[in-house]
């Protein structure tokens, strides 16, 4: 499988950006597609997830702000970050699980700088 994150940069404190991870020659169902970051002097932690099902999942205090969605026709999900924040600076990472799996695969990360 690979995984292509598009979407990051630079942007001021309030605005928003939109993410993308796209999950492509995956020989397997995929169960569950999430985005992680790890911000600077700090481990990586979940931002939201998102089940097959549509059924979803956010880090703390990140749901309100954050908004994560699935086309599970094209193996796709999107990371919506609105109300950006300095703190939200950080490299933001594409995992997805396949069925009857438990590990994440990863993709590369793409940076994403809240600054004005």
């Amino acid at each position: 499988v690979q995984l292509q994150a598009s979407g990051g940069g630079l942007v001021q404190p309030g605005g928003s950006l939109r993410l993308s991870c796209e999950a492509s020659r995956a020989a397997l169902g995929i169960n569950i597609m999430a985005w992680y970051r790890q911000t600077p002097g700090n481990e990586r932690e979940l931002v939201a997830r998102i089940y097959r099902s549509r059924a979803t999942g956010y880090g703390d205090s990140l749901k309100g702000r954050f908004a994560i969605s699935r086309d599970n026709a094209r193996d796709t999900a999107y990371l919506q970050m609105n109300s950006l924040k300095p703190e939200d600076t950080g490299v933001y990472y594409c995992g997805i699980v396949f069925y009857g799996r438990s590990e994440y695969y990863w993709g590369k990360g793409t940076q994403v700088t809240v600054s004005s």
